[in-house]
C-alpha cells in the first residue's frame, strides 16, 4: 500500500497549492506581498535526493501537465520546467552528501531559481512588466519564506515517507530475487 503513496501525496500537494494561494497578497504597511506555494515542485525535489530522479521527472511532466492544463493557459511551460529542476536536482545531488540540510538548501534554491525563470519568462512574453528589484522584494523573497517555513515543518515528514518507500521497493526487489533461486 505504501506504493502509492508518493503519487498521493504529491496529488494532495498539487490541491492544496491553490488553496494557500489564496492567502496571498499579504498588505503590510501599505505594500502587497504576494506569496506563490511551491509544496509540489519541493516534494519532487525531495523525491529526486532521497528515492529516484527518473521517477521524480515522470512526476514533475504529469503534474506540470496538469498544472499547465489547470491555472495557466500555456502548455508546457510547467511541465518542462518541473522535470528540469528534478534533472538539475539529480545531477547535484550525484556530488553532494544527502542529508536533510543539504536537501533542504538545495530545494530552496532550485525553488528561487524556478520562480526566478518564470519571472524571466512572462516578462520574455510581456505578460508581467515588473522591474527586477520589485519582484524580488514583494514577490520572491515573501515566497521564499513561505516555502521555508513549509518545508522546515514538513522537510523531515517527506524524508522519511520517502525512505520507507524505498525501503520497501529495495525489499520486495530481494524477495522477487530470493523466490527465483528457491
Amino acid at each position: 500500500m505504501i506504493r502509492y503513496i508518493l503519487p498521493l501525496i504529491a496529488l494532495v500537494l498539487f490541491f492544496l497549492e491553490p488553496v494557500f494561494g489564496l492567502f496571498s497578497p499579504l498588505q503590510l504597511d501599505g505594500e502587497y506581498y504576494y506569496i506563490v506555494p511551491r509544496f509540489l515542485l519541493m516534494f519532487l525535489i525531495f523525491v529526486t535526493v532521497y528515492y529516484d530522479a527518473k521517477r521524480a521527472m515522470i512526476y514533475g511532466l504529469f503534474f506540470g501537465l496538469l498544472y499547465d492544463v489547470f491555472f495557466i493557459d500555456i502548455i508546457g511551460l510547467y511541465s518542462f520546467l518541473y522535470p528540469l529542476m528534478c534533472l538539475i536536482a539529480g545531477y547535484i545531488v550525484k556530488s553532494v552528501h544527502r542529508n536533510l540540510f543539504v536537501a533542504t538548501l538545495l530545494t530552496l534554491l532550485l525553488t528561487a531559481l524556478f520562480e526566478f525563470i518564470l519571472y524571466l519568462f512572462f516578462s520574455v512574453i510581456s505578460l508581467v512588466s515588473v522591474p527586477a528589484d520589485i519582484f524580488l522584494m514583494s514577490r520572491l523573497l515573501p515566497t521564499m519564506v513561505a516555502n521555508s517555513l513549509f518545508l522546515a515543518m514538513l522537510g523531515w515528514a517527506f524524508k522519511q515517507v520517502i525512505v520507507a518507500r524505498l525501503l520497501e521497493r529495495e525489499n520486495s526487489k530481494s524477495d522477487v530475487n530470493k523466490r527465483r533461486y528457491i
